[in-house]
């Protein structure tokens, strides 16, 4: 068990089969076995628009509650372990969570026939049209405000000071209004389905 988890590789290729054998046993224990129609690949594609959203709004999250509160405290020798090593790897998942959790959700949209009245924000589908804008605004926030800004004060870009202070600032300032947005966009997704808003 220890050889497993000491690789997120071998951690996450585990999930996926402890995931598949609970399935089995289910659908053994039940005589309910999957049968990919319709209804099984939208289910499916909801688990992983479901799995790329926790990823992408825990990182937003994590930026804001965590990462970004803590820098001052941290001293400045330490500061580089942040910036150049933590940092970077978190927006790499932190962009391609945004784009996968907006595709899922597209797709998903699509298979279940509600994708244009939900961005007409038409009922039925208001409620989940609402969180999908709002969404896709948070992805185009992630994709050319957040992440141009912070490779600028990452010094993954070359800038000068001036420019990397004013770029840290807006790429701050974008995340924190990804977090006021996110508040009411997690609301509407899960509204709709229990007819709420």
């Amino acid at each position: 068990m220890g050889a497993i988890l000491q690789s997120l590789g071998r951690t996450i290729t585990a999930g996926v089969v402890l995931l598949i054998v609970i399935v089995i046993v289910v659908g053994a224990a039940t005589g309910s076995w999957i049968k990919p129609d319709h209804a099984w690949w939208a289910f499916f594609f909801r688990w992983l628009h479901v799995l790329s959203g926790v990823m992408w709004i825990g990182l937003l999250w994590y930026f804001n509650f965590v990462q970004t509160p803590s820098m001052p405290k941290i001293p400045d020798e330490q500061k580089p372990a942040v910036s150049k090593v933590i940092a970077p790897t978190a927006l790499f998942w932190f962009r391609w969570a945004a784009l996968s959790t907006v595709i899922t959700g597209l797709i998903l949209a699509t298979m279940n026939g509600y994708l244009g009245t939900a961005l007409s924000l038409s009922r039925p589908a208001t409620a989940i049209g609402i969180g999908m804008w709002l969404g896709l605004i948070m992805a185009f926030n992630v994709w050319f405000i957040i992440w141009p800004n912070q490779k600028k004060a990452l010094g993954i870009v070359q800038v000068d000071a001036d420019a990397k202070a004013k770029a840290a600032r807006l790429a701050g300032l974008t995340s924190r209004l990804n977090t006021l947005l996110s508040i009411p966009m997690l609301y509407c997704m899960v509204a709709q389905q229990n007819a709420g808003l």
